[in-house]
């Protein structure tokens, strides 16, 4: 049996080839951190070896999972009329206090703590995958300020946000014992993108969870999300921070441009990391298999790599299946347990079309050509002069050079990034749609992609904001 030393050991190992990139140089800094660590964990007697061990898995991880960080701290526009606060904080240890940055991030935190706990008022925050609409979870008058903000449906629960394990298990009944499936996946994917599903403590009010007996938790990773949770010490819902329906924002631009007037503090994190929202995974099924109830930043290859990993010494490896592709429940459609299942989510203010360009395997939808598809549209819409289509499509698509000229018709271009990168396609999907609502089109057409690792999440998204289909081919 492998000593704890040995197995800290291990992880570090893990962690350091998965925070490597082979075509790069290794960071030095990385490789001294590493020889260190190394080389104390060879001593006897080393008190603090099993706590360096950790911060030097949590190091790497941060190398891992905040690539676009600077990024996220260089805001692109200012928000006047809006009380707007540059929010700015190191990335927060598992169950460590929140490490401040500067005088200036601890005073903002400590002003959106403020309207949070004392005011039991919203804000606005980043997280890795898009800002949410925060508010006390524990509280249902403070929570019932999301809905009314949003205009959200009442049966459309909330996800909570938590900033350590000590604050998750203040959620859980007492006695409640965590599967080792969801120890498994929050080894690897916590703080992250990931959401679970849990009993229910009698403390979380039914307006979180629309009356459901689970609820669903996540530890985000953002460095200024879990300072604030840290800061206020206490779980936040948050969905995302946008009226009901419309596209989730990415950007602080995004969120002022539509609850302008209905939110007073937005902590401005720069663009999100993921993009799109949290993957919700239920393991409290007695078959023990992994549901994906929403794809999202966590992909199904990422859960079944993790599993096979870390349950490799159990009975079976339990199955990830995700929902509407692998399994049915239509109980679960009537009385959702998570956000993104119900409900038509992620349109923007006009018309989307979804363009099917992949092999078919059915000849269910007739094709059209782009050019005669478009050209019809011109004839029967009643927009007076240019008709303005925006395209998104990922950067290299054939898509591309469809878009030929058209009387009376204004083509807009968003690229989202290359067929190879769907974690960049999917990065630039919300902030395509919004940026394109903006500059003011009369519909957008987006092309599919194929649905592997994000490609998963990406088309579940824009299968839900298009109205319409059509193929087009690609010859």
């Amino acid at each position: 049996m492998l000593s704890e030393r040995a197995t800290l050991y291990r992880r570090l190992l893990r962690e350091l080839r998965q925070s490597l990139n082979l075509e790069r140089k290794v960071n030095r800094e990385i490789m001294a951190r590493f020889r260190s660590i190394a080389e104390t964990v060879g001593k006897e007697g080393q008190v603090n070896a099993r706590q360096d061990i950790e911060n030097a898995v949590l190091f790497f991880r941060s190398q891992r999972e905040h690539k676009q960080l600077l990024e996220r701290y260089n805001p692109l526009f200012d928000l006047t009329a809006e009380e707007r606060i540059k929010a700015t904080a190191r990335r927060v240890g598992l169950d460590m206090p929140p490490q401040i940055a500067s005088n200036a991030t601890s005073e903002a935190l400590k002003i959106a703590s403020h309207q949070l706990v004392d005011l039991e008022q919203t804000v606005v925050f980043p997280t890795e995958t898009v800002y949410g609409l925060g508010a006390l979870a524990l509280n249902a008058t403070a929570a019932a300020k999301i809905f009314s903000t949003k205009g959200r449906p009442p049966d459309n629960p909330l996800i909570v946000h938590v900033s350590s394990f000590h604050m998750l298990r203040s959620l859980l009944p007492p006695e409640y014992v965590i599967p080792k499936v969801y120890e498994a996946l929050m080894k690897h994917f916590w703080p992250g993108a990931l959401t679970l599903l849990f009993p229910r403590n009698e403390n979380i009010p039914f307006i979180i969870t629309a009356g459901q007996p689970t609820v669903a938790i996540r530890m985000p990773s953002h460095p200024v999300a879990r300072a604030l949770i840290a800061t206020a010490n206490v779980p936040l819902a948050a969905p995302s921070a946008n009226t009901s329906g419309k596209p989730s924002p990415t950007r602080a631009e995004h969120v002022y441009r539509d609850l302008h007037g209905k939110v007073g503090l937005i902590l401005d994190g720069g663009a999100c990391g993921v993009g799109l929202e949290s993957t919700v995974v239920d393991a409290l099924h007695a078959d023990g298999h992994v549901r994906v109830l929403r794809p999202g930043g966590i992909t199904v290859e990422d859960l079944e790599k993790a599993l096979s990993v870390e349950m490799n010494d159990t009975m079976s490896i339990p199955k990830v299946l995700v929902h509407k592709r692998d399994y049915a429940d239509e109980k679960i459609e009537n009385a959702p347990t998570t956000p993104g299942m119900k409900y038509r989510h992620y349109s923007p203010s006009v018309p989307v079309t979804l363009l099917l360009t992949l092999p078919e395997s059915s000849g269910t939808i007739p094709s059209t050509d782009l050019s005669s598809y478009v050209s019809s549209l011109r004839r029967e819409t009643t927009v007076e002069g240019e008709l303005k289509v925006g395209v998104l499509a990922p950067t290299d698509s054939k898509l591309w050079g469809q878009l030929q000229p058209i009387d009376g018709v204004t083509w807009s271009r968003f690229p989202l990034g290359p067929l190879a990168e769907p974690s960049l396609i999917a990065h630039t999907l919300f902030d395509g749609l919004l940026s394109l609502e903006k500059d003011g089109v009369h519909l957008i057409l987006i092309e599919e992609v194929e649905e592997d690792r994000e490609g998963l999440a990406i088309m579940n998204r824009v299968r839900k904001a298009a109205s319409h289909s059509i193929r087009i081919p690609m010859d």
